[in-house]
């Protein structure tokens, strides 16, 4: 099932998208929220007719670090053992279409194309064998990153923290293999990243179980798995679109705050 948030002229609502994207898709309306079976409101939408939002609003971000070996050599880093982790407040969070807007403070921010996983149920010291236990589904993330101030911090969150630094969408797809995905990141139609998530150091079940040793996560609460070798700069002007591979692909334009 692909899940998404919606905007029509009646409102704000999650929904089902069936059908092919390109293709005349419909839209189903979800009474409540997503979690669980989901109960249908029986209205239904063309797909043309209605504004993707944000698919989830979390009431936190959190993000692996140096999960691709060829990213963490592009910055002359060394691989870590465990997971990295790291938070981005949900205020960062915008859906497709919506602007990544560059902060006047900043003289580079970076694109980051990355598999992101949507959590299904309060859950704390899973194993990672248990980790699609817990799984509502995934989604397409770009862990928008003001390079310089990370680098001159020593630490990651105001350099990723920034509203609209994580646009999430187009939807959730819930019925995914997450172990060997394409991830691809354009920049005005130009492919600047072309990896694949089998190439992660950790693998969503490892992170899972890294994440919920330390924290409680909760329905709706995402975890970005990483960015591969590739990110750079963008401008204003600018258009990032970053696909995964079974999930679809999310573009944003970019703004001069």
């Amino acid at each position: 099932m692909r899940l998404a948030r919606i905007a029509s002229a009646d409102g704000v609502a999650f929904a089902s998208i069936e059908g092919d994207p390109g293709d005349g898709a419909r839209v189903r309306e979800i009474a409540e929220h997503p979690f669980g079976t989901p109960r249908f409101t029986g209205r239904t939408w063309a797909l043309d007719d209605v504004r993707l939002l944000a698919p989830i609003l979390a009431t936190k971000v959190v993000c692996i670090g140096k999960n691709y070996a060829a990213h963490v050599k592009e910055f002359d880093g060394q691989i870590p053992e465990d997971p990295v982790i790291f938070i981005k407040p949900n205020t960062s969070i915008i859906g497709p279409q919506a602007p990544i807007r560059l902060p006047r403070s900043s003289s580079r921010v970076d694109f980051e194309g990355e598999l992101a996983v949507v959590i299904g149920q309060p859950c704390r010291d899973v194993k990672a064998q248990r980790a699609a236990d817990v799984i509502l589904g995934y989604t397409v993330a770009n862990d928008v990153t003001a390079r310089d101030q990370q680098r001159h911090d020593g630490q990651w969150t105001r350099g990723k923290g920034y509203d609209t630094f994580c646009p999430l969408g187009p939807w959730i797809e819930t019925e995914l293999d997450p172990r060997d995905l394409r991830v691809t990141t354009e920049v005005d139609g130009a492919v600047k990243q072309d990896s694949r998530t089998s190439l992660m150091l950790h693998d969503v079940g490892a992170i899972v179980e890294w994440i919920s040793a330390v924290m409680t996560l909760l329905p709706g609460d995402v975890i970005l798995t990483g960015t591969p070798e590739g990110v750079g700069p963008i401008a204003d002007g600018q258009l990032v679109s970053v696909t995964v591979e079974g999930i679809g692909t999310l573009t944003n334009p970019v703004q001069d705050r």
